[in-house]
């Protein structure tokens, strides 16, 4: 089994992240979209509602045969995909600046654990400027970000905003 981990804070799930595993369900028999439980980046929200959100934005997707699961994860990326079974870890590249550091990141991860793989998708052109973290400060200041998330995870913030 092709089974890919989607690594991630996914605080909030980006119309760029829809895009990755939209275009990589081709590639593999399942994909774990890991939510990483880091609370040094003080998250909008919390390991359990962004697991939730996840699965909504994803009900009813045609994922064409590809099982996609949603489960948060903490710790050393490689200890998690070893322990789900992974043979590779998805990551989206957006701009030099991100090849850069993943690039370190995959080095890395391949010393540590040499049999997984790191497969990089080039993000659509319309979203190589997105971020969670720029999505998140244009939100907050009262910015427009319709087209760059799905509309439930815009619902979910000005909820969490107006609480």
């Amino acid at each position: 089994m092709r089974r890919a981990i989607f690594p991630g804070s996914f605080d909030p799930l980006t119309n760029g992240h829809l895009d990755i595993v939209e275009r990589s369900i081709d590639l593999f028999d399942e994909i774990i979209i890991g939510v990483l439980n880091n609370p040094d980046k003080h998250p909008m929200f919390s390991p359990e509602e962004r697991c939730e959100m996840i699965d909504e934005v994803f009900e009813g997707f045609d994922s064409k045969g590809c099982k996609l699961v949603v489960e948060s994860f903490q710790g050393l990326l490689v200890d998690y995909v070893k322990s789900r079974n992974g043979t590779a870890i998805l990551r989206g590249i957006r701009a030099v600046s991100d090849y850069e550091y993943e690039l370190r990141m995959a080095l890395m991860n391949r010393r540590l654990e040499p049999e997984i793989e790191t497969v990089f998708l080039m993000a659509a052109e319309e979203y190589s400027y997105v971020s969670s973290r720029l999505v998140k400060q244009v939100f907050t200041l009262g910015g427009r970000v319709e087209g760059l998330i799905p509309d439930l995870v815009e619902e979910k913030m000005r909820e969490k905003l107006n609480s």
